[in-house]
């Protein structure tokens, strides 16, 4: 290991055994707040699906995503994903709607300026939507600039006998193919007329449990993906959406570590807004992020983890923290392109450390080349998107 390697590594080291306060703590909070967070607006009836597409898309369980949630107003809640401490994706769920008068009001002054996106969820088959379709327009008219996604849930209900889900996935096409059953085909497109002259966007699911029987669990899922990147930037999301099934990491705990890379690649981009913010912070991000990792895994971080660690994704990475550092001295751009550079190298020693802790519970260490593909492929994945995010 180079001297210099060996002093970058030392820093993070030092973040990780002996942290020093020094206002770091005051930095890293402002420039957590500072971060934005996309809201999803749900609205729809009780037992459309709303709580099942929270799980398709963070990957959370039923149980977790109970007992996440929390009120914001009277008639309102949202769920924080992963964490309130550490949130990606903000949920706003509002209840009853259908069953009860609901004045949209107190929830628009509470969402003013926070909502990114306003996301509808109609059973497939309940035709008594009126009071839903009222409140999307009267959202549309007081915030015409928040796009606006229609999700059409339990498509199974409409199925005949053993049928199963269409494959390859016909409903973004206008007009459905022929096999798409035509009693399911009404029903679908009765309920997008209801949003004539709105700027809407459609998509059928099917989110189920693996007991249920229907294959796969998440029908529609890429679909209802690709609708919310079309129209939200898609750094965050792409990052959220396209990595959790590395070959590498189909453990639960590396799953749960996933959104916690996320958080905390973002939170050193950040650190590239904020005038001198040096190495220290940088490393003092990643040193949380290390115990976040462990933590999930149940391990305690030892100096002897951090050290074998190290060695196995050698000095290159070390020298890449320098780099950081050196790229602030371009004119103009210098700090943002630094806090990318800082977020996707949070994000693959993440990555990284996720494969060897793997590996470490297991009692068989991965390789050094495979922690440094792992890093490499992680690194150039998470740049390209964090850079769509800053542009």
């Amino acid at each position: 290991m180079t001297i210099l390697g060996k002093w970058t590594w030392q820093g993070l080291g030092d973040a990780l055994f002996s942290p020093k306060a020094d206002g770091v703590e005051v930095k890293i909070n402002a420039v957590r707040q500072g971060l934005p967070i996309p809201v999803f607006w749900l609205l729809g009836k009780t037992q459309a699906g709303k709580s099942s597409l929270i799980r398709a898309l963070t990957g959370s369980d039923k149980a977790a995503i109970g007992n996440g949630f929390q009120a914001c107003t009277p008639r309102s809640q949202f769920y924080d994903f992963p964490s309130a401490s550490h949130p990606l994706l903000r949920f706003l769920d509002t209840r009853g709607l259908g069953e009860t008068a609901y004045n949209p009001e107190e929830d628009l002054a509470w969402c003013a300026n926070q909502a990114h996106l306003l996301i509808v969820v109609l059973r497939a088959l309940d035709m008594n939507q009126a009071e839903v379709v009222a409140t999307v327009q009267a959202i549309h008219k007081q915030h015409p600039d928040w796009p606006i996604i229609v999700v059409q849930t339990t498509l199974h209900e409409a199925y005949e006998g053993d049928a199963g889900h269409l494959q390859p996935y016909p409903y973004l096409q206008s007009p459905f193919p022929p096999q798409v059953p035509h009693a399911l085909a009404q029903v679908l497109l009765y309920q997008r007329n209801w949003f004539n002259g709105l700027p809407a966007h459609f998509v059928a699911v099917d989110f189920t449990l693996p007991e249920d029987g229907f294959e796969p669990a998440d029908y529609g899922g890429e679909a209802l993906w690709d609708t919310i990147e079309t129209v939200l930037p898609k750094g965050v999301l792409g990052l959220l959406r396209g990595t959790e099934h590395h070959k590498e990491l189909l453990d639960f705990h590396a799953q749960q570590a996933h959104p916690h890379l996320i958080g905390y690649a973002l939170l050193n981009v950040g650190m590239g807004t904020v005038p001198l913010a040096g190495l220290p912070l940088v490393l003092a991000v990643q040193a949380k992020l290390f115990h976040s990792i462990t933590s999930i895994y149940g391990l305690e971080l030892t100096r002897r983890l951090y050290a074998e660690f190290t060695s196995l994704i050698g000095v290159s990475v070390g020298l890449g923290l320098l780099g950081r550092e050196l790229l602030k001295l371009v004119p103009v751009y210098g700090s943002a392109v630094a806090g990318v550079y800082s977020g996707a190298m949070t994000y693959a020693l993440g990555k990284a450390f996720c494969v060897y802790l793997y590996g470490v519970e297991r009692g068989a260490l991965p390789t050094a080349e495979t922690i440094k593909a792992t890093y490499n492929e992680a690194f150039s994945q998470a740049r390209h998107f964090l850079k769509q995010k800053d542009n």
